[in-house]
């Protein structure tokens, strides 16, 4: 089966990303400067040999594939996979109120402990299956293609961590940017680093939050 490439994109900035707020499953829509960022990207990306657009349900990502559908006159195709991890119970908290509030919770999310879920939400383990498996889904229906998905922060590390055959509590060293362009080779034997946290097509850098 020919390779397949990928673009994946973490969607634009949302007000809640300003005030490192978790998001997780909740429905958060694109700020102003998300919207631009959408439209930079989509201007970046303009001579690219793209075939499809896929995203995540959720608004933020959602939106942020329109924008680039439309520079190549394609439908967005929704991937539930693609959706941000379930928070359950952290979600609508910042940072510093779920360290506040519950403070050996997030000791074990700090650690990155595979098996923790917040109450309701997902392992990192369940997350990174799913993840991981909407990739492989998608990138197995366009061989020799290039495919733009749109998703989110966490989505973002798991490909990453993917690529590079990183662990799941590896220390993150690498940028999940708003907005900015990153390259994956997809093989049925996984994921190939190409390019990651290219942003010279945004004027500044974009926030990049622990996760959202």
């Amino acid at each position: 089966m020919d390779a397949t490439r990928l673009i994946v994109l973490r969607h634009g900035e949302t007000a809640w990303n300003v005030d490192t707020r978790i998001q997780g499953h909740l429905d958060i829509p694109l700020n102003e400067r998300g919207r631009w960022q959408a439209a930079r990207t989509a201007q970046a990306l303009i001579d690219e040999p793209v075939r499809a657009v896929y995203a995540s349900d959720l608004s933020r990502a959602h939106e942020t594939a329109q924008a680039v559908a439309r520079a190549f006159d394609l439908p967005v195709t929704t991937h539930l996979g693609l959706r941000e991890r379930n928070f359950g119970t952290f979600q609508g908290r910042t940072f510093a109120e779920i360290e506040a509030e519950l403070p050996e919770q997030a000791m074990r999310w700090r650690k990155r402990d595979p098996l923790f879920a917040p109450e309701g939400g997902e392992s990192l383990i369940e997350f990174r299956r799913r993840v991981t498996d909407a990739a492989h889904d998608i990138a197995a229906r366009h061989p020799g293609e290039l495919v733009v998905m749109v998703g989110h922060g966490g989505v973002l590390d798991v490909l990453y961590r993917a690529a590079t055959r990183q662990e799941l509590q590896a220390p993150r060293t690498w940028e999940l940017g708003n907005a900015a362009i990153n390259r994956l080779l997809w093989t049925p034997d996984g994921l190939t680093l190409v390019g990651w946290a290219d942003a010279a097509h945004l004027n500044d850098e974009s926030l990049d939050e622990f996760s959202t």
